[in-house]
Formats: structure tokens, sequence, C-alpha cells
């Protein structure tokens, strides 16, 4: 992994992103870190990351968030496949937008995997990072074989003079808030319950890449963004909200295998609604506010464009009858360009 970067934002705010284990730069001096894996950024994610910034103004300290690369889970279980819900960069977007100060990424490995509880904290904590506070959620377990517990981190901050706060777990409705059940709600195509976990309407970052124009020939020319293939979204058709440098659109989405025409890898694509404009190449926030329905496959080009004629009023008007999208929404969410301090 690479060294300490900062991240310029389009808010002209400074994010500090560092990866691996290495000495952090002087603007994340002795921070008070957030530690866990963060995948999706839920509620009870918020709930850890607020406690943390609280914690860093009481101690005149910047506020971080460490976590892990590749996930836990990706390295033990290599050959299950992980839905992972927010990749590093936007990761890394979402965290400044919420006026985190920097993330630090630590490689996941064989090292780091070895390594005991008491190692973690006071040669990698301590030692290297210089973290004044520490604040986990209630399920954090650290350490080889996951032998530290919360009350174990709770002990060993004690014996090294260390504040370490435990946040409880934060139920939304009768769901508890958590990466699972949000991976679960999007595989039922549910993303209303998902954005209620989340607090905010989950969202995908990509590249637009050139499909077969398919789309085109139809009268819907589309976007396509290649998700990562453990993406596990239900296939089907979405009313979406998209960011494209800086200004925000509307439109209906297919997320699935085409199987009217080639029954391919599965593949994002967006019609914008009232756009005109190259997108190749471009890097878009796709926002998913509605599911519509299920993929099928159709009988002949004819009434697969009635379809569509008929997705694209419903995506309209499920999109303007609902007021709580924008509330709900972190669009435009401003992608990072990295640069060497």
């Amino acid at each position: 992994m690479s060294a300490n970067r900062t991240e310029k934002l389009a808010s002209g705010k400074a994010f500090d992103l560092v990866q691996g284990l290495t000495p952090l730069p002087a603007s994340l001096s002795g921070p008070v870190v957030a530690i866990g894996n963060f995948d999706g950024l839920h509620r009870g994610h918020r709930a850890v990351i607020d406690q943390t910034q609280n914690l860093a103004a009481r101690l005149s300290a910047p506020a971080a968030v460490l976590t892990f690369e590749p996930h836990p889970r990706a390295y033990f279980k290599p050959d299950e496949a992980l839905f992972e819900l927010t990749p590093i960069a936007l990761k890394a977007s979402i965290l400044a937008h919420w006026n985190v100060n920097g993330m630090i990424v630590l490689p996941f490995n064989a090292e780091m995997a070895a390594t005991s509880a008491p190692d973690f904290v006071e040669n990698i904590l301590i030692k290297t990072l210089g973290v004044t506070g520490i604040v986990v959620g209630h399920d954090f377990h650290f350490g080889r074989g996951r032998e530290g517990s919360p009350d174990a981190l709770k002990a060993l901050g004690a014996q090294n003079n260390l504040p370490v706060e435990i946040v409880t777990p934060l139920v939304v409705g009768k769901d508890l808030a958590s990466s699972s059940a949000i991976r679960a709600a999007l595989a039922e195509g549910d993303v209303g319950k998902a954005a209620r976990l989340l607090g905010y309407r989950w969202l995908v970052r990509g590249e637009i890449i050139h499909g077969e124009k398919i789309g085109r020939t139809l009268g819907y020319p589309t976007a396509n963004i290649r998700l990562s293939p453990n993406c596990q979204l239900k296939h089907g058709i979405y009313a979406v909200r998209l960011a494209v440098d800086g200004v925000v659109h509307t439109g209906v989405a297919s997320y699935g295998r085409r199987p009217t025409f080639d029954n391919g890898a599965p593949l994002l694509e967006v019609f914008v609604f009232d756009f005109k404009g190259d997108l190749y190449g471009k890097t878009i926030d796709v926002e998913f506010c509605a599911f519509l329905r299920g993929e099928r496959k159709f009988d002949g080009i004819d009434p697969l464009i009635e379809q569509m004629d008929l997705d694209s009023r419903n995506a309209r008007e499920a999109l303007a009858r609902n007021p709580d999208i924008p509330a709900l929404s972190l669009l435009p969410l401003a992608p990072a360009s990295r640069s060497i301090p």
C-alpha cells in the first residue's frame, strides 16, 4: 500500500488518507480513532463516528477512522463472495462529507491476523500511530483469533492511559443497523429499508464504460457501469438519482444480465432523464431510490420498448411523489482527487 496522501475535495476541505502502517502526517497527529470495518457507513457506524468526533473535540485532537483492506472476512474466507457496500474511495468521500479529518487503512494480511490484542494496541495504535483515544462499536473484536473484546480494549486502554469508549447498538424500527441487514435488504431490492438503516440512499460509484449501444437504437441511450462481481443487488429496474460533475440528475436504471439480448455479466445501465452530453470516461455516483420491477425477458423489441416507456414513467412518478429523497441523499458527493502532500 502507498503512504500518506491528502484528498483534495471539491468542497475545499482536506481529508487525509493514510494507506499502510506508517507514521501519520502532522495534520493527523495524535488522533482519536474509530476502529472497525465500517462497510456501508450506516447509522450505527455514524453513531461511532459522532462519538469519535466528540471525544476528539474534548481532547483537541483530529478525528479519524481506522479500517482494514481487504475486509477481514474476505481474508479468512477468500472463496466466499463478499458484497462490499462501500469501497475505500467512496468511504473516503462519505467520511470527508461528515467532516472526519482522515482515514487510516491498514492492510489485513497474515501478519495483521497473527497480531495479539495487546500488541495491536501497544505497538500499532500507540507506538506507530500515536492515537490519543479510541471509539468502537459494541461488537468490535480484534487481535489474533478475535481475542480482543470491547472490555479487553478498555482494560488495555486503562493500562496505557488511553481513553476508550464503547458505543451501544443502534436499532432502527425493529432492525439492528448492520451491514448484513443492509446487504440482505438490497438483495431483495428493498432500497427503502436500506436507506433507513444507512441514514441515506445507498449509492455506487463507477466509471462510465462503452457498452453494446443497444439502448441507443431503442431510444434509451444508457450510461453503463460495471459494478463489482460480488454485488448482490437484486436484478431489476430502479428509479435513481445520479451526480455528474457535481450536478444531480434523475433517471431510470437497469441492473442485471439483459436476458432479452445476451444474458451476460451483470451491468448497471442508467438512462438519464432530460440529459444531453457525453458521459464516457466520467466517474459518477448513482443512488437507488425505488425498486420498480424485477428483470425479465421479453419476446421481441416492441414489447421491450413499451415496457421501457412504462418504466420511465413509473420512475419519474416514484421520484416525484417521495419528498424524503433529497433529505436522504448524499448527492452531490465530491469524488476525491489524490495528490502527494
